[in-house]
């Protein structure tokens, strides 16, 4: 049996109930009451007294860009702090409706099929287009950036030489005979055995539920064939390290996924605004993968620690 530790899923369940676990946060995470604050489009960094509460999902990487919003803000004057790994999607969006953070990092595509399970839009273009209408009133997005990590099917360089795989429109004849492993969500989301099989004919011979969101358990496994096909996020060191293939996906079964900040816009003013727009003028994919390295590699590092070198590197700091 493989082992697995709980990691951050990507995508949707009922937003009602991670809207109440949300609300717990507040009680123990948030200062005051965020909701009577006043409305701050304008000038303004913030609409109370207190900083600007940057929460982030529970994985590494939207900890290290959580970090990094808060230490631009910091550095252009604005009080910003973390709250970092707060959970799921279904949490984190509950908690930036009610106040507990005022804005978290988050990926494109995804987010709108959170909020529009019915949605088509595939491409950066199209999903941005329709993101600011899916969004209930009191939440928007702010620019995004060219760093995209999204999801993607990886297989050894062994299976890609046995069966001859280097895309998945190929992969349909022999998925029969090919274990599936990617967190236990895949199995009833839109882009995961649904989207494969409608898409490209692809029926697993069996699905391991991992919950570690594509990490090290998940690379693990593909690596001793435990596994030999793995839903790993495209900015995932381990893909480089390892010499792994990730299979072309010319259906776009897995849209775009852009990282761009969703704020509360009765909490984060224009000044603040402009800070992270200009923040997500410089984030690149390759940064996202040297980050991830410098946290979940050998050098260790933390995730505030990772940020105030991108943040230095990219003359945020002075």
């Amino acid at each position: 049996m493989i082992k697995t530790q709980r990691r951050f899923p990507r995508v949707a369940a009922p937003l009602v109930a991670g809207v109440a676990l949300a609300l717990a946060l507040s009680a123990c995470g948030a200062s005051g009451d965020p909701l009577s604050n006043e409305e701050t489009s304008g000038s303004g960094g913030s609409g109370s007294n207190g900083p600007l509460v940057v929460g982030s999902a529970a994985f590494p990487e939207s900890e290290i860009i959580a970090e990094i919003y808060a230490g631009a803000l910091d550095a252009a004057g604005i009080e910003a702090k973390t709250q970092p790994a707060i959970g799921s999607r279904e949490i984190y969006v509950g908690a930036v409706q009610d106040g507990s953070v005022d804005l978290v990092p988050e990926y494109s595509g995804n987010l709108l099929l959170f909020f529009d399970s019915d949605a088509t839009a595939a491409s950066a273009d199209e999903i941005m287009d329709a993101l600011p209408g899916a969004l209930p009133e009191g939440l928007a997005v702010l620019e995004p950036a060219e760093a995209q990590n999204k999801d993607a099917m990886v297989i050894t360089q062994a299976t890609s030489e046995k069966y001859d795989l280097t895309s998945l429109a190929d992969i349909g004849d022999v998925c029969d005979e090919l274990v599936l492993g990617a967190p236990p969500e895949f199995a009833d989301r839109a882009y995961g055995l649904k989207g494969l099989k409608e898409k490209y004919g692809c029926e697993f011979k069996s699905f391991e539920p991992l919950n570690d969101g594509g990490g090290a358990v998940t690379v693990q496994a593909l690596i001793e064939n435990d596994i030999q096909v793995a839903d790993i996020f495209t900015t995932t060191p381990a893909i480089e390290d390892n010499g792994l293939v990730v299979l072309e996906d010319p259906k776009n079964n897995f849209i775009a996924q852009q990282v761009l900040p969703l704020i509360s816009t009765d909490r984060v003013g224009q000044e603040a605004r402009d800070v992270l727009n200009s923040v997500s003028a410089e984030l690149t994919t390759e940064d996202l993968i040297s980050l991830n390295r410098q946290v979940s590699g050998d050098q260790k590092l933390g995730a505030e620690k990772a940020a105030k070198g991108w943040l230095e590197e990219n003359g945020f700091l002075k």
